[in-house]
Parts: C-alpha cells; structure tokens; sequence
C-alpha cells in the first residue's frame, strides 16, 4: 500500500483527499458563518434569530440551502443565458481555489508555493468578474450599476491592501504565508506577531478586507434601498446561493488573512503553550465575529464617501508606510522588529 501511494495514481488520490477535506472544511465552516451572522445580527438588535430549526436554530442554515436548491431557476426572457449561468459559477470557485494556499498550522497546506500572496491576489481579483458578469448578463439597468459599484470598489480597495500587505513582506522577506507566520514566532507570544510593528495597518486591512467583501457599512452593490439588492437581484435558487457562498467564503477567507499576516496563523499567543491548528481557526472565527459586529452597528457609507476614503486616505497612508517599513527594515530601526529576514526566508 506504501508503494502504491508513490505511484501517480496515489499521489493523485492523496491530492484529491486534501482537496477534498479543505472543500469540506470551507463549506461547513459556511453553514455555521452563516448562522453566526444572524445570531449576532439578532442579539445586537434585541431579538432571537434563528431558533427552531435543529438545536437553537443550528440547522436553520442547512434547511436554507436546501431551499435553494429545490427552487427553480428562473433565467430572465433578455438575459444572456450562458454567461447568466456562468456568473455565480465564477464567484463561487474563485472564492474557493484562494484556499489552495492557506495553511492551517505547520505544514498543513495543499500548495506550498513560495509566492502564495501573489497567487491569492490574482485569484481575488478575478472575482469581480463574476460580480460584473452577472450584472451585465441579467439585462437590467438595476443589477448592472450594482456590478459597476463593486468593480470600482474592489479595485480601489484592492490597491490599498496590496500595500499594506507588502509592508509584511517586506519585514519578512517572503511571500509564503508559511515563512510570514514562522517569522512572528518569538520569545513573546502574541508580542512578537506582526501586528505591533504594524499596527495602523491591522486596522486598515481589516476596513479594506469589509470594502473589498462588499460588507457593511460598504455593502454598496447590494444597496437596496437604491438598486434593488444590487448585481443579483434576477438571479433565484442555486445560482442566488453560489453568489452568497462565494461572498461568504471570501469573507473568511479575509480573516484567514488577518490571522497569518499579522496575528500569528497556528502560533499561540501565550508562550509555552502548543501551537495548533486550533488556534488559527479561533482566530478565524474571532475576525468574523468582528465582521459580523461591523454589519449589526454601523450606518452604511455613501458612495462618495466610500471612494474618498479608498483614495485619498487608505492609499496615501498605505504607501507612506510602505516607504516606513522599507527605511526601517534597511537600517533595523525598532530592534529589528521591521526585518526578520533570517527567520522568514
């Protein structure tokens, strides 16, 4: 049996079973976000959310997406029916193959690839095709300027966590998510992680990572009081669910981010104690909760507030602390806390 699994046809079933746990790891992760979403949503609004489903409501999530799934689907008589099919197909796996990269503690990860960032990059910006393609192919004024709202959002906000992320590998030397985790291993714990040297920034990536999800208080393709839900309000069934589940799994697929460029990934805050994959995932799962806050306690931006501070605040500022970092890694200002190149690669 040893040997077989050295063959290629083990090799390929071995690739198969972790892509397969990750898949399922991802999806009944969603459920849960899900649940959680409107938990906290309803707590924070005084009322009980979902609570007759299943145990508290657990399996309210579940029933939904089967829902969705036995409904039919309706394709507008004006609609391009192949890329209207297409869209949400888009969203959907883009959203998942991001996870390719990620790893979950030491070692476990299924691509570990020495410029993950730059593959998470390209695979996020091809997202807002799918956004943009579902608006156009519908037909109708309503979804269309919605899927424009979210090209230009993303975009702007694209550009603003590509700079502050390269601050990170700039003091880290590296562009695997692997070696940045490894470089905040310290003496301190939760003291050596990335987000004290960088701290201004731990703030603005996670107001990008909302922009750049659609989240409150910057859900503004899916504004409904202006555009009638935005990109997908055509779209029913299974292709509504694909576009849900993408933008879910992009969102957590943000606080996977959070947690290895500036909170440690597997490493546990308090030294001395194992590190783990538990510990990314409680980390994980604290970001949502952050996520889920935001969207129960703010008022929604404008649009031009939004592009203002993208722009002419988010930008200016990521950038000069781009060129911070850089004179501080170079002449090791900070007690090298800005150049850890011999830990990270």
């Amino acid at each position: 049996m040893a040997d077989f699994f050295n063959t290629p046809g083990g090799i390929a079933i071995i690739i198969l079973a972790q892509v397969l746990a990750v898949v399922a790891f991802v999806m009944i992760s969603l459920l849960f976000l899900v649940y959680g979403d409107r938990k906290i949503w309803a707590a924070v609004q005084m009322r009980r959310g979902p609570n007759v489903v299943g145990v508290y409501g657990l399996l309210q999530s579940v029933a939904d997406a089967l829902k969705y799934v036995v409904k039919e689907v309706v394709i507008p008589a004006g609609a391009d029916r192949t890329v209207f099919i297409l869209a949400p197909l888009t969203s959907f796996v883009l959203a998942m193959i991001a996870w390719a990269v990620i790893p979950f503690n030491d070692g476990w990860v299924l691509s570990d690839i020495n410029v993950a960032i730059l593959y998470v990059f390209a695979v996020s910006s091809l997202e807002v095709y799918g956004v943009i393609m579902g608006g156009w192919a519908s037909n109708s004024k309503y979804p269309f300027l919605g899927s424009l709202r979210s090209a230009a959002q993303m975009i702007s906000y694209e550009v603003s966590i590509g700079l502050i992320i390269i601050g990170v590998i700039i003091s880290t030397g590296s562009m695997n998510f692997g070696d940045i985790v490894r470089a905040q291993d310290g003496g301190l714990g939760l003291f050596s992680w990335y987000w004290l040297p960088h701290f201004p920034m731990v703030f603005l990536f996670f107001i990008s990572a909302l922009a750049e999800t659609n989240r409150p208080p910057f859900d503004l393709p899916e504004a409904e009081s202006e555009l009638v839900a935005g990109y997908q309000v055509e779209y029913s069934a299974t292709p509504f669910l694909l576009f849900m589940a993408g933008e879910y799994i992009a969102i957590f697929l943000m606080c996977a981010l959070t947690s290895l460029l500036f909170f440690g990934g597997w490493l546990s805050p308090i030294p001395g104690l194992p590190d783990g994959v538990l510990w990314m995932v409680a980390k994980m799962a604290f970001f949502f909760f952050l996520f889920a806050m935001v969207k129960a306690i703010t008022p929604r931006y404008r649009y031009d507030q939004l592009m203002r501070l993208g722009w002419k605040v988010f930008l200016p500022f990521s950038l000069a602390w781009v060129v911070f970092v850089a004179f501080a890694a170079k002449f090791d200002w900070f007690w090298g806390a800005f150049a850890r190149w011999s830990v990270g690669g």
